[in-house]
C-alpha cells in the first residue's frame, strides 16, 4: 500500500467528509480516503461513509461490515480523544480477501497507541482491545515528529474469518 500524503497537503484538503476518488494501489486493491474534523460527531460520519463504500464494493456480509464499523469507530475516537490534531484522514482499501482501515492523525498525543487492560468498572480504554479482537492484523506507523501517525487494521471480507470465536 502506498502511504498516504502528509497532513496539510492537497490529499487532506477539500470539504470535510467528502470521499476522495478511488485510487488504485495495486491491480487487485482499490482505496478511498477522506478528511474529517477531530470532533466527536466525526465518528458517526466516518461510519456512514464506510458503510456507503462497503456497499459500493459489494461487501454483503453484515457481520463483516459491523466489524469494520467497530474498528473504524475505535480508531477515529482515539484520534479525536487522544490527539490535538487539526485533521483526521481515514482511508479504506479493499481487495478480494480483505479490508484495510487506516486512520491518520497529526500524532500530537503522548505515546504510541497500544491496548490496555482495564478494570471491570472502568468506562473507557478498551478500544484497541476490541480492534485486536476483530482484526486479522493491526498496527501503528509513526511518520516522525510532527509528521503524523497512522493506526491501521485489516479485516477479512467475511465475518466467519473475522470473528475471534471462529
Amino acid at each position: 500500500m502506498t502511504p498516504p500524503a502528509p497532513l496539510g497537503t492537497e490529499a487532506a484538503e477539500g470539504r470535510l467528509g467528502d470521499l476522495a476518488e478511488a485510487r488504485p494501489v495495486s491491480v487487485a486493491e482499490v482505496c478511498v480516503s477522506f478528511a474529517l474534523a477531530p470532533q466527536p460527531n466525526s465518528v458517526a460520519q466516518a461510519r456512514r461513509l464506510l458503510r456507503a463504500q462497503l456497499g459500493v464494493w459489494a461487501v454483503r456480509d453484515e457481520d463483516a461490515c459491523d466489524a469494520a464499523a467497530l474498528v473504524l469507530s475505535e480508531l477515529v475516537t482515539n484520534a479525536v480523544v487522544h490527539t490535538t490534531s487539526r485533521w483526521i484522514v481515514c482511508e479504506f482499501c479493499a481487495d478480494s480477501g480483505k479490508l484495510r482501515i487506516s486512520v491518520r492523525d497529526e500524532g500530537c498525543g503522548p505515546g504510541v497507541p497500544r491496548p490496555v487492560h482495564r478494570g471491570a468498572d472502568e468506562e473507557h480504554g478498551r478500544g484497541l482491545l476490541l480492534v485486536d479482537a476483530v482484526s486479522s492484523a493491526w498496527g501503528v506507523h509513526e511518520a516522525g515528529p510532527g509528521n503524523g501517525r497512522t493506526v491501521w487494521a485489516e479485516l477479512r471480507r467475511t465475518a466467519a474469518q473475522v470473528s475471534p470465536f471462529a
